[in-house]
């Protein structure tokens, strides 16, 4: 647990003074040169107060029984930003718990099976009735954001509904 004035105490106990004997190497190399100290103390730091992984779990896309998803932005390829119509705003995508989703808008509906292979980011659409399957590249999951990338390099995010 954290308590104020620990990093301090830690900062004037495990690292010396800086000094100039300190900042030379000595010739049996037990000695480092703050500096070098300093950038590894930075990189551990960073190493383990890391980033939270933007592809979460399959629990995150269809919640404990089912999550409704509604767009919210849209990219291109070029990663410019794209007028969403009435029409897309008005689409969501529902993913059921056990694998089957619904999308659609004003009028259309459209059903089928999803699967989620976190490993590899990756989120396939089977679409019923029909042999198609679209496959995207999940770039961000997490309890309430959802962005995925068409093989084209076009992006759409969902927040959701």
């Amino acid at each position: 647990m954290f308590r104020p004035g620990r990093l301090s105490w830690c900062l004037t106990h495990f690292i010396q003074p800086i000094t100039m004997e300190n900042r030379k190497m000595k010739k049996n190399g037990f000695k480092v040169p703050m500096n070098t100290a300093f950038a590894m103390l930075l990189t551990i730091l960073m190493v383990s107060c890391g980033g939270k992984d933007e592809a979460g779990s399959e629990s995150m896309l269809s919640g404990a029984s089912s999550k409704t998803w509604k767009t919210n932005k849209e990219l291109n390829a070029a990663g410019d930003k794209e007028k969403l119509t009435d029409a897309e705003k008005q689409q969501n995508l529902q993913f059921y718990a056990d694998g089957r989703f619904a999308m659609g808008g004003a009028s259309t509906l459209q059903t089928g099976t999803w699967t989620y292979d976190q490993a590899a980011k990756k989120l396939s659409l089977q679409f019923e009735g029909q042999d198609v399957q679209e496959t995207f590249d999940v770039v961000k999951l997490d309890d309430d954001e959802l962005t995925l990338r068409a093989a084209d390099g076009s992006e759409m995010e969902f927040e959701v509904e």
